[in-house]
């Protein structure tokens, strides 16, 4: 009786210690990649209280014919959405269906999408529209043709952005080829409206472009994002401009997305989010783990993108861990 007299308070001690640590454990994290599978140019946004991810099927292009998304109310924990299109719903597209570009307008959801990689303008493809009436799609051919199937001003018509000014207007930031351009889109979504001299596509391409292009705003700032070099190699990076106009001049600030030789290779192709709650700022993107050689083994990651004083971006540290749980509602 004495002996375990004797233990009893040991044994309170190690219950208390157990239970404090519960208590104060730190906060679970996304962990990088942030879900499971092959999947590239992720494209974030936040619809209805939820964090969406709409990324790229990564594989060879005759396989690449379908598109899946992810969503979360807190950036750590992701449900998949299989199959919220693919080409039996797209009659012109064949294949290489990538880099969607999502945007809620009314009550309807339009996903942007490039198709079939067509290298010249003999070939048909380019940038299509779907629609859906639930951001998990199905989403279904808006216009039954591509809304750009031509090369203008040098640009690949791949890696489209839409982008909402201030004013309400909408914009397509898009273009492989080194070359981007800028067009208005109507209020439809059907055709694009002529800027003042009468053209339609805007070149404003920067120093450095290569694809990817993104933009958002902070401050009354035009952030202007893209990627640089090859999308198969350790060079791919992310670069920025700062500007007042959604138009530019858009001068190179600095590269702030890159591989890390521990971490990943060919981190790239990126969007950014800001959380309605905790107003953190979040750089989404892919990367090539280090055991991976093949172009297509891609995976989505994510890590928080911190601002100096003076408004610059700082360079993103990129982690195994992500972030941590940041709730929406």
């Amino acid at each position: 009786m004495r002996l375990l007299l004797h233990r009893f308070p040991v044994l309170f001690v190690l219950a208390f210690l157990f239970l404090s640590a519960g208590c104060n454990r730190k906060v679970a994290s996304s962990g990088n990649p942030i879900f499971p599978g092959w999947y590239a140019d992720p494209e974030a946004v936040v619809f209805n209280n939820t964090y969406w991810v709409y990324p790229t099927y990564s594989a060879p292009y005759e396989k690449q014919v379908f598109m899946d998304a992810f969503s979360s109310t807190d950036l750590v924990n992701w449900k998949k959405h299989e199959r919220i299109i693919d080409t039996s719903s797209i009659k012109w597209a064949r294949r290489a269906l990538w880099a969607p570009a999502a945007v809620k307008k009314g009550n309807q959801y339009f996903l942007f999408f490039a198709a079939n990689d067509i290298q010249n303008n003999d070939e048909y493809g380019g940038i299509g529209v779907a629609v859906s009436d639930k951001p998990e799609g199905p989403f279904k051919d808006y216009l039954g043709k591509p809304l750009i199937s031509q090369f203008y001003n040098g640009a690949q018509p791949i890696d489209q952005f839409v982008f909402q000014d201030k004013d309400g207007s909408w914009y397509i930031y898009y273009g492989g080829w080194r070359h981007c351009n800028v067009a208005k889109l109507n209020d439809d979504f059907t055709e694009f409206v002529p800027f003042e001299d009468g053209t339609i596509y805007r070149e404003v391409t920067p120093e450095g472009y290569v694809e990817g292009p993104f933009m958002f705003i902070k401050d009354n700032k035009y952030y202007f994002m893209w990627s640089e070099g090859g999308w198969t190699g350790p060079d791919y990076s992310v670069a920025y401009a700062i500007s007042d106009s959604p138009f530019g001049p858009f001068k190179r600030e600095e590269k702030i997305l890159q591989q890390d030789p521990k971490i990943a290779r060919g981190a790239g192709h990126h969007s950014v989010i800001q959380s309605p709650v905790s107003k953190k700022w979040y750089i989404v993107y892919h990367r090539r783990p280090l055991t991976e050689t093949d172009g297509n083994s891609r995976e989505t990651s994510i890590d928080e993108m911190f601002f100096d004083e003076n408004g610059k971006i700082r360079p993103v540290k990129i982690t195994f861990e992500g972030v941590k749980k940041d709730k929406i509602k």
